[in-house]
């Protein structure tokens, strides 16, 4: 069924907005998507102005875990591809469903205004277009959030995400703020590059190999035994223990917290360097003075620069704020892509889960492809959602006891996500989303086409 009322507006090339191109495409539904950049792939495109992609990036989720619905990533590429590998496999997507005819490359939305049956979109060349219904498909990795700390610091101090190669590193003392996933890694190339390195960190974690049992972490936790989430955090802290031993002998702190109540470490190289001394684990920042930084445990250090791994303030800046509710900073969305104030406007990509994104992006991209449908017809499907996306609150935490913060404040358990989306669909008589379902739409390469 198409969509009666007009085309539809995407925001964003990357690997939400190319999910969301596929779904609309497969739905016969008009739209166009807009890149301020010249190519797909969003952050994964290093020369995407603003992207926080360093050299030695890789996923974090494994390749198997990780791809769209029926386009599997290259067998020869490893368990854990790299960023570059990431990007030529979104560019072989947009070409293998056609979907760069749909995207205006180096055009940007400057404003999105919320008008009567629609949307005025106003693009950066200064053209003003009318839509049926908007998406938000930017990402959330492009507004560093920086620290502050007392005192003044003079030697060189910046956001990780301007951190590129560990060239940056040779003859100096390092200091990484933050230990994220991206923090842990960029302290491993200081560890392997700075004249010293040392990583700052808040609290305790728990680090998860990338591998268990000879096979990835991810696909071991999918094929595994499927447990009560309470006993699935004693036997994973028990086997941690068994492999990591007492980190606090790296002088690291004790976790705060249960396993899997913060967002995954999938890091033990970073114990690795810190076990040959290579690094050192320091306790958060008290202050600044001149060169020398002060930390909480009472110690300081000599330290020429300091990369700030301290995350990034979501922000949709193309819309006025007001047309979401917000929590902890973060657009507080029903199933993380309704906005419950605003009936046409919708998100794709502002959450954090435990799991591999993509193909969660493809089930996520079909239910807000379902929903414009259903609300173009009207009906009993469109009531259901939009009484759903007011009143409905679900719990999506798989039992887990987040630590209270405002990164987790958005935070879903993959299991769960899905488990809830499952009974949306079944609610609404939509079916779900299978292997197979997008094959149809593969464009023929043109040898084989020309044979034919």
């Amino acid at each position: 069924m198409a969509l009666t009322s007009g085309p539809v507006c995407v925001v964003g090339g990357g690997p939400a907005g190319l999910a969301l191109a596929r779904s609309l495409i497969a739905h016969q539904i008009p739209f166009d998507i807009y890149e301020r950049h010249s190519d797909v792939g969003g952050l994964w495109d290093q020369s995407n102005p603003g992207s926080p992609v360093y050299n030695s990036a890789h996923f974090i989720s494994s390749k198997t875990q990780s791809h769209y619905i029926d386009y599997d990533m290259p067998n020869d590429y490893p368990d854990y591809p790299s960023n570059k590998q990431i990007h030529r496999y979104m560019q072989g997507f947009a070409d293998a469903y056609g979907l760069r005819s749909h995207i205006h490359f180096n055009t940007g939305v400057e404003h999105a205004e919320k008008v009567k049956g629609g949307w005025e979109v106003t693009l950066t060349n200064g053209e003003c277009k009318k839509y049926a219904a908007l998406i938000c498909a930017t990402g959330t990795n492009w507004h560093p959030s920086m620290p502050d700390y007392p005192g003044i610091f003079t030697g060189e101090m910046r956001h990780a995400s301007t951190y590129r190669s560990m060239d940056e590193f040779k003859g100096k003392r390092v200091l990484i703020i933050g230990a994220g996933n991206s923090g842990c890694d960029i302290a491993c190339d200081a560890a392997q590059s700075a004249d010293k390195a040392f990583i700052s960190m808040r609290r305790g974690y728990h680090f998860l190999p990338k591998h268990l049992f000879g096979m990835p972490a991810d696909v071991f936790a999918h094929e595994g035994p499927h447990l009560p989430m309470w006993l699935t955090q004693r036997v994973f802290g028990v086997m941690l223990r068994i492999l990591n031993g007492d980190v606090t002998r790296f002088g690291l702190q004790k976790p705060d917290h249960r396993l899997f109540e913060t967002h995954p470490i999938l890091n033990n190289q970073l114990l690795h360097f810190l076990s040959h001394g290579d690094i050192k684990a320091k306790r958060d920042v008290e202050r600044f003075d001149g060169k020398t930084v002060h930390f909480k445990d009472g110690t300081s250090e000599e330290i020429d620069l300091i990369l700030c791994a301290t995350g990034y303030k979501w922000k949709i800046p193309y819309v006025d704020p007001k047309l979401f509710s917000w929590k902890g900073g973060k657009p507080d969305l029903y199933m993380n892509l309704f906005s419950r104030e605003t009936p046409d406007l919708y998100a794709l990509g502002y959450m954090e889960t435990n799991g591999g994104a993509y193909k969660l992006f493809d089930e996520m991209a079909d239910l807000i492809v379902r929903t414009i449908e259903a609300r173009a017809s009207g009906g009993t499907a469109a009531a259901t959602i939009n009484r759903l996306i007011t009143s409905d609150r679900p719990d999506l935490s798989g039992g887990i006891n987040f630590v209270a913060s405002d990164r987790h404040a958005t935070y879903v358990e993959i299991d769960a996500y899905r488990k809830h989306m499952a009974k949306l669909r079944q609610q609404l008589g939509w079916p779900e989303l299978k292997d197979g379902d997008f094959i149809y739409l593969r464009v023929k390469p043109q040898s084989v086409a020309a044979a034919e």
